[in-house]
């Protein structure tokens, strides 16, 4: 029939999906950086803890674990390590608050998203600075 047209499903799919063009917002950034730090503790905190104690069995162990520490890939794990801390926490606070609606609203949680991104990036530069 000329005047039907039956559309499939292969024709409404998307042809092309750049993922650089899709412009998420600060909240879904914060939120989804939330989850990666979460990760990135989850992995890190087992090492960390490993680190302390081989550096606390002895000047050997404190020694070994000093000159580890004094590569770049060790220094900039301690940076990540520093920023997932602090993101994690902050974004943590600001999720709990906004479930006791503290700042739930669209203005306020923007803002406070904004505020936990640059917070974690400004803690992330104190521990770059700090390490080298």
């Amino acid at each position: 029939m000329p005047g039907n047209t039956v559309s499939s499903s292969r024709d409404r799919r998307p042809v092309f999906l750049n993922l650089a063009q899709i412009a998420l917002p600060v909240g879904a950034l914060a939120s989804i950086a939330h989850r990666v730090a979460g990760v990135l503790l989850a992995i890190g905190i087992p090492l960390g803890v490993y680190a302390l104690d081989l550096s606390l069995q002895g000047p050997q162990g404190f020694a070994r674990m000093a000159a580890a520490l004094e590569g770049l890939p060790s220094r900039a794990a301690v940076v990540v390590m520093a920023w997932a801390l602090a993101h994690h926490l902050l974004a943590g606070v600001r999720h709990l608050l906004m479930d006791i609606d503290v700042g739930s609203r669209l203005p306020e949680a923007r803002r406070s998203a904004w505020m936990v991104n640059a917070a974690g990036l400004a803690v992330a530069l104190l521990a770059a600075v700090t390490a080298w």
